[in-house]
């Protein structure tokens, strides 16, 4: 399997609409590890391992969000897989 680690940062209408606990949801569905958090400046920051398809159906997903959120931009970060979460989670 090609596994890959997305690292996000994403902005807008993302925190008080569910943001965290919908992609917690999508990247379980999705079968990947990580985690997400909400940042001090108002955007949602995440990293994500699993398969490259899988992965990439999450950042397309983090494009628009859930219901209620307004996202203006999503910053990918390289990062080299590790593969050291065993689920994922909502971190503070």
């Amino acid at each position: 399997m090609d596994t890959i680690r997305a690292h996000l940062i994403i902005e807008g209408r993302v925190q008080g609409v569910w943001f965290r606990d919908s992609t917690r949801n999508e990247a379980t569905r999705l079968n990947l590890t990580g985690w997400v958090k909400n940042r001090f400046d108002g955007s949602v920051e995440l990293v994500a391992e699993g398969s490259r398809e899988e992965v990439k159906k999450l950042i397309e997903w983090c494009h628009h969000g859930p219901p209620g959120a307004r996202v203006t931009m999503v910053h990918e970060i390289k990062e080299d897989y590790a593969g050291i979460f065993d689920s994922f989670r909502i971190t503070y």
